[in-house]
């Protein structure tokens, strides 16, 4: 990377306002060629900070940022703002193990003003701070959330909206209009949006009045009053068309152009002397500024990996040995084969399409296989409808956004006991996303729903006879099948399905030392552990327990039985998991044995690679290894067993 005129010397915000208007789209290039240098080397999300580059340096030039509170939606698109908030130097790190993290956090910065991950949650949080700035009598403080449309189609968004346009308070909106997420945006306000900004009249009225808008500034006192009437203008020109936010008391401008840096500062500090809760609608473009992404796919761009900035290229690994496929992969090659024999089956993904999988089967069979939109609670309660109707809805959410519609799988999937399988990716920790992205928690919250049957395959032959066991007609349950980020364990993985007996494991290996109890994919970790021991003279047995629920009790009562010295490994949290419905079988059946738990701590987990985390939480091979070889007595002095720690 070259010396930037500019960029070099700008650490905080308060370097960036010493500036005049006409430099900053030299910051803005500057930026932007910062992003596309690091993020080609390092990897990381790419599309949504390069679209937001002008509207970031704008943001920060006109507000007093820390003080003013600037929030963002989601965080996918914040590496510029990072940036330019004193982690230039650290930038590097971003989404490695202990350095900066992907998205805003509260705990790094004082500019980011809330931590973010899941999305839609800006203009919530930023009334909730225009709220406690009133009741501070900080009058002077301006209070900005950054959304973009494809989280504007979540209820929470306007939930916040409906609140926050009868609440007076000084909150500004900014829409940030780019017709993406991470796929293509779905849905009526997408459309609204599209019609809103292709209207022939609509955009010569505006242009029009963003010209008077432009010098309410120079009114004085007087700009407040000459603001309404230029709205009330607007309103008339337009015949009184509706607008969707005006009717939720919110003032409305726009749309403008959110890469012409200069005229959007300007906008937005004229903006800034307008009271009360409005709104700017901001159009973009995802991955502004690089050829191949604006040309390329979106999709893709978003968060491609490492590539050659020159020629868009991909760099490849440099193993070339064949590969076990993603899980994702396996569930959507899967569930189209399996819809293909089942005519009753149906996939549903909250806005997840290309991340889940779910496209194949959207491309292969697109009438029975639906994007809702950023709306988990609605996709589960969508999902409980066609079950109604003796449909098979297969709804796949990654397990941190499952977190976000637990009320509608308790409420109208449960307790009615709906067939609604749950097919969770991302379940354990998912990588350099870090702690908002990790799935740490779904094996506890499933568990303890009534009606609710809970598995995790070990691999990825087991995850296709899940799948194909879930849809048969004598299971009526709702059901939960969850796996990991990434890559399976077979390669050959393509196997006829086999009906998978419900709340039965298996044994893999017998052993007389000690029993390893595992549960999903960690049991590749146990299977590699009990070949090390081995080696070194520990018998292991080993258990694939594949439910949480209903737990396989005859296999316990058998472990017990045979086994003073047990080890439980997942990647789900401890308190409630796996280890502890093994705890609990112990108590109620009255045995006795020394039980270690591994698996993820009660601890927020931070980002890194998932090798890096699951050494982190304690349950790689390594650690299985050695907690085998701290529960075996190694050495005798008399009579006095001597336990070796490790």
């Amino acid at each position: 990377m070259g010396e930037n005129k500019f960029l070099d010397n700008i650490e905080y915000p308060a370097d960036l306002r010493k500036l005049k208007y006409e430099d900053l789209p030299t910051v803005c290039a500057e930026l932007r060629q910062f992003i596309i240098d690091l993020v080609s080397e390092k990897g990381g999300h790419f599309g949504g900070s390069l679209g937001v580059v002008e509207l970031t340096v704008a943001l920060h030039y006109i507000f007093n940022t820390p003080y003013d509170q600037l929030v963002w939606d989601t965080g996918h698109q914040a590496y510029g703002h990072k940036i330019l908030t004193g982690r230039r130097k650290a930038f590097h790190t971003n989404r490695l193990y202990k350095g900066i993290s992907g998205f805003p956090n509260r705990s790094e910065s004082e500019y980011d003003a809330f931590g973010v991950g899941h999305t839609s949650t800006s203009i919530s949080a930023g009334l909730g701070m225009a709220v406690a700035s009133k009741y501070k009598k900080e009058f002077d403080r301006k209070h900005i959330a950054v959304i973009g449309d494809g989280a504007m189609t979540a209820g929470l968004a306007f939930e916040g909206l409906n609140n926050a346009g009868t609440s007076k308070s000084d909150l500004l909106v900014v829409l940030n209009d780019n017709c993406m997420s991470i796929d293509p945006n779905v849905g009526a306000l997408r459309e609204y949006l599209t019609n809103m900004t292709t209207s022939p009249t609509y955009n010569k009225v505006k242009d029009e009045v963003w010209k008077l808008l432009g010098k309410v500034s120079k009114f004085g006192p007087n700009a407040q009053d000459i603001a309404a009437k230029i709205e009330n203008a607007v309103k008339t020109s337009l015949l009184n068309q509706s607008n969707l936010f005006e009717s939720l008391h919110f003032r409305y401008f726009g749309p403008v152009d959110g890469h012409d840096v200069v005229h959007l500062a300007k906008v937005l500090n004229d903006l800034k002397k307008i009271p009360g809760p409005k709104i700017l609608h901001c159009l973009t473009v995802k991955g502004k500024g690089y050829k191949f992404s604006e040309e390329g796919d979106q999709t893709f761009w978003h968060a491609p990996g490492t590539f050659n900035k020159d020629t868009g290229e991909l760099i490849k690994s440099s193993n070339t040995k064949p590969q076990p496929p993603k899980y994702q992969d396996v569930f959507g090659h899967t569930l189209v084969e399996l819809a293909e024999k089942n005519d009753k089956i149906m996939g549903i993904t909250p806005a997840m399409p290309t991340g889940s999988s779910l496209n194949i089967m959207m491309k292969a069979m697109p009438e029975r296989a639906f994007d809702v939109g950023i709306a988990e609670q609605h996709a589960v309660t969508f999902s409980a409808g066609l079950a109604t109707r003796g449909l098979v809805p297969f709804c796949n959410i990654y397990s941190t956004f499952m977190q976000r519609a637990y009320d509608q799988v308790i409420h109208d999937v449960a307790i009615q006991n709906l067939k609604v399988v749950f097919c969770l990716d991302r379940g354990g920790v998912a990588g350099s996303d870090g702690p908002t992205h990790h799935g740490n928690f779904d094996l506890a919250f499933f568990r303890c729903v009534p009606n609710m049957i809970v598995s995790a395959p070990m691999n990825e032959i087991e995850l296709r006879n899940l799948m194909y066991t879930a849809q048969l007609d004598k299971i009526t349950n709702p059901f939960s099948i969850r796996y990991p980020r990434g890559n399976g364990a077979i390669i050959d993985w393509k196997q006829p399905f086999a009906e998978i007996e419900i709340g039965k494991g298996r044994k893999i290996k017998d052993g007389t030392d000690v029993a390893i109890l595992s549960i999903g994919h960690p049991g590749n970790f146990a299977l590699d552990a009990c070949k090390i021991l081995e080696n070194e003279g520990i018998n292991a047995a080993h258990y694939d327990m594949r439910f949480v629920k209903p737990i396989d009790e005859e296999m316990l009562h058998e472990v017990f039985k045979k086994f003073d010295k047990i080890i439980t490994v997942e990647d789900g949290c401890l308190m409630g998991g796996m280890g502890s419905a093994v705890l609990e079988f112990m108590a109620d059946k009255n045995y006795s044995s020394t039980i270690i738990r591994l698996g993820i701590p009660d601890k927020v987990i931070e980002h890194g690679t998932q090798q890096e985390l699951y050494k982190e939480c304690g349950y790689s091979t390594e650690d299985i290894v050695n907690t085998a070889k701290g529960m075996i007595t190694k050495k005798k002095k008399g009579n006095k067993s001597v336990f070796l720690t490790f």
